[in-house]
């Protein structure tokens, strides 16, 4: 089978294209005839090595395809099963080996392209919304990268949670994104900390949730209400460098907490509790997955390299 692998951490050319052979499930696993797979940020920071990873390592932690085997002790899923799953490394290939217990069923009529853009970034903004901190009717946020993958559902679960958002992006096209997605301000980044404190009065928002880290570390402190939290999800400018807790008196008692998917799908009810809703939602209709960027597997370079260069929207998948 085809896979992309890295042999040493790098740059986007670290990826290479390989054959390596079919697994075999063992207890526990399923074997998973790939359709499409999901590109994310994490994925960067593991080919980079910000994240390190034992090499080689096939790269992608997402993706959606077919059962094609199980192995003992399986009872979740069966041969034929069409799933879709994320946070386990290896699925920018043709096959890949998966605990069974990660394997969510796609609802019938849902697309597997939409179910793989929305599963880590749909339960990335679900977490975040429904439970770092929960959003209530007529409480304010600042979203952070308003038109990515995860910038595009947290605007619209926001929305559902009754609560006013403001989003930031790079460009009017990209705002557009954003405001089109349900988003009551749209704001560049230049200066956006003193354009939230206009839009709130002074007051300033209840909650941050920063997926950029580096660029926009200090204006989200200042965007916040005395007592607000800062989500600080991704770092996708880069981490943000050490700094003294007095900060956080200093700009109101602030909280801050860094999360990952993997803290809000401990369980498997969790996970399914996740992942029913935001699948619900999208073949309902009223969760609109926004697929900004299609490339074959054999292009997953290119993939990098245009998610890095903040030249997508919404969801990049490579296609299997």
């Amino acid at each position: 089978m085809k896979a992309i692998r890295v042999h040493q951490p790098g740059g986007p050319e670290a990826m290479v294209l390989e054959e390596v052979p079919i697994p075999t499930p063992g207890e526990g696993q399923a074997l998973v005839r790939l359709q499409v797979a999901g590109v994310n940020f994490i994925d960067t920071y593991k080919r980079s090595g910000l994240y390190p990873v034992p090499t080689p390592f096939t790269v992608g932690e997402e993706a959606a395809g077919v059962v094609e085997a199980v192995g003992p002790g399986v009872s979740q899923v069966q041969p034929g099963d069409r799933v879709v799953y994320c946070n386990v490394q290896g699925s920018y290939a043709e096959y890949a080996l998966v605990p069974a217990d990660k394997l969510v069923r796609i609802p019938e009529g849902l697309d597997p392209k939409v179910a793989a853009a929305g599963m880590l970034q749909g339960l990335t903004a679900h977490y975040l919304v429904k439970s770092t901190y929960p959003l209530s009717p007529g409480e304010t946020c600042l979203v952070h990268a308003g038109a990515g993958g995860v910038g595009l559902l947290l605007i619209q679960m926001a929305k559902m949670a009754g609560a006013t958002v403001i989003a930031t992006a790079s460009s009017l096209a990209k705002q557009a994104l954003a405001k089109e997605a349900g988003a009551d301000h749209t704001l560049p980044y230049e200066g956006f900390d003193q354009r939230v404190r206009e839009l709130t009065g002074g007051r300033g928002v209840d909650v941050v949730y920063d997926g950029v880290g580096q660029a926009t570390w200090e204006g989200s402190l200042n965007s916040l209400r005395v007592r607000g939290m800062l989500v600080l999800y991704g770092q996708s400018s880069g981490p943000v460098a050490p700094f003294d807790p007095q900060v956080l008196n200093r700009k109101g008692g602030l909280y801050l907490t860094r999360p990952s998917l993997w803290h809000y799908t401990q369980t498997r009810e969790e996970l399914e509790w996740r992942a029913s809703e935001v699948m619900g939602w999208a073949r309902e209709g009223r969760l609109k997955i926004h697929i900004g960027a299609e490339f074959p597997l054999e292009q997953a370079v290119q993939a990098h390299k245009a998610l890095q260069g903040r030249e997508t929207t919404g969801k990049v998948l490579l296609i299997l």
